[in-house]
């Protein structure tokens, strides 16, 4: 294929990907896949049941003896190759994610590269001590051997339909598991993409398989007994659906929610710095993103970076420096918040309701938009998900911290200052998993751990790092003698 610009172009359908082939959906049901930039028809794809989940099981079993068995060394050398391959294709995979998600192409771009990034980490793992040594007694050695689960399983989202997968394979895949993915259906490229290459970086058949599909897929995956451990991204609604319902299996369930990551403006913030960041962070990938700033708790004499805020968000232009919202449903329930919010009494500072882009005049677009609003409108108090900043009004940073603390989330959160002091202070306050210091959107790169806390994450650990890794292991202790010593103690 060569899409290499923002026209429309329609793509072959998408069908699973098991045990190293192509296959159609056992249920014959398939999905149309719509370009958002454009609101066409680009492909469709298969929606799978349980049965198309019991042939990837059945796949993922077969093939998970051998990949058992290969030396940790070898499996990471499929990663080493990946990482070649997806620099080698990083436009082509840019282009292909822009057209199914609607991301600019600077953004896929951007994705395409964290995916690299998060690879690299599981090129690494055999270079870190996965597990411990001790002489503890005379003639006693115990030892923490990290073994794989087995067959294991990830849901994702559609924001970011090839990077997130890439949180989870890396350290699953070098781990000795094999694994299933069901991607979203609204973006099935990513997840087809990742197949093809990773057949082509020398992954054995049936050690990653793609089954695509909605809920009954989900629901399959979260009740099969042979599926050891699952991972989810996506709304929190459904992440405590999902979580539950897995856990009643007694396997391990990683289930990430939403966010309402708050962002904390005091007076003597750099007045350029947080503007051009505060802008960034909400509407970067259209705010559909669950690091992306979405409240502004701005404390008392704040309103000359507010107006910077306003004045630059007013300078972007839809099309070419965001992207529109994924669906029809999201960008028509972007707009009931803020004519709610208009409504109740809320402030419209910046109006995104009327963007337009020539040539995609069909697509799903919303402008920048910010709200100043109140504690209780709706369109503080919910996830968005879209290029809205809701902005409230305090009388101190305290406030601003008990109004942040109260919120049911707890994803990401930061402060903007000058001062240290002030800092560290609201740094150490903040009730949230992710926090930074005049940063946008505190995501911690590879190899810290990605994760939030309260109703934002469901499940003990993170989904990337060290503890993506530990995840998908577990520890078996060893202890060990081979001689009776003469001098021995009860403990020997």
């Amino acid at each position: 294929m060569a899409i290499d610009s923002y026209d429309f172009q329609t793509i072959d359908p998408i069908l699973n990907w098991i045990g190293g082939e192509y296959r159609a959906s056992s249920t014959g049901n398939t999905m149309d896949v719509i370009n958002p930039r454009h609101g066409k028809v680009m492909t469709s794809v298969v929606l799978s049941g349980a049965d198309d989940v019991q042939a990837a099981v059945d796949a993922a079993s077969a093939a998970y003896p051998a990949w058992k068995e290969t030396p940790l060394k070898e499996r990471a050398q499929v990663m080493y190759r990946l990482k070649y391959l997806m620099e080698r294709d990083q436009e082509k995979i840019a282009w292909l994610i822009s057209h199914e998600n609607g991301k600019v192409f600077n953004e896929a771009m951007a994705e395409v590269a964290k995916g690299i990034e998060c690879t690299e980490f599981g090129c690494a793992l055999p270079n870190i001590p996965l597990g411990e040594t001790l002489y503890v007694s005379r003639g006693v050695t115990c030892s923490t051997i990290r073994e794989p689960l087995g067959v294991c399983a990830g849901v994702t989202p559609f924001n970011f339909p090839f990077m997130v997968p890439l949180w989870m394979l890396p350290q699953a895949l070098v781990a000795g598991n094999t694994f299933i993915l069901k991607p979203s259906e609204q973006v099935p490229i990513g997840a087809d993409l990742l197949a093809q290459l990773l057949q082509e970086a020398g992954l054995p058949p049936g050690v990653f398989n793609v089954v695509h599909g909605a809920r009954d897929a989900v629901e399959a995956l979260s009740d099969h007994e042979t599926i050891k451990a699952m991972g989810f991204v996506g709304s929190t609604r459904v992440a405590k659906i999902v979580y539950g319902r897995g856990a009643q299996t007694g396997r391990r369930m990683l289930c990430l929610g939403g966010a309402k990551n708050h962002l904390i403006v005091v007076p003597d913030a750099d007045r350029e710095m947080t503007a051009v960041d505060v802008v960034r962070s909400f509407t970067g990938v259209a705010g559909q993103r669950c690091m992306a700033a979405s409240a502004l708790m701005g404390v008392q004499g704040f309103d000359p970076i507010l107006e910077t805020i306003v004045e630059k968000a007013s300078q972007l232009v839809p099309g070419r420096d965001m992207g529109p919202v994924i669906n029809k449903q999201s960008y028509e329930r972007i707009l009931g918040y803020i004519k709610a919010a208009e409504e109740a009494g809320g402030k419209v500072l910046l109006d995104g309701r009327n963007a337009k882009v020539e040539g995609a005049e069909g697509g799903y677009w919303i402008g920048p938009t910010i709200l100043e609003v109140t504690k209780d409108m709706p369109a503080y108090q919910d996830e968005i998900f879209g290029p809205v900043l809701s902005v409230v009004r305090t009388k101190s940073l305290d406030e601003a911290l008990a109004i942040e603390n109260a919120h049911v989330y707890g994803n990401g959160g930061s402060i903007y200052t000058t001062s240290g002091a002030t800092a560290r202070y609201a740094a150490q306050r903040i009730n949230a998993g992710m926090t930074g210091v005049n940063i946008g959107v505190p995501v911690p790169r590879e190899p810290f751990g990605f994760g939030g806390w309260e109703h934002s994450k469901f499940g003990s650990g993170d989904i990337t790092g060290i503890d993506g890794y530990h995840y998908w292991t577990r520890p078996r202790k060893l202890t060990t003698k081979w001689a009776l010593q003469p001098d021995a103690t009860w403990m020997s």
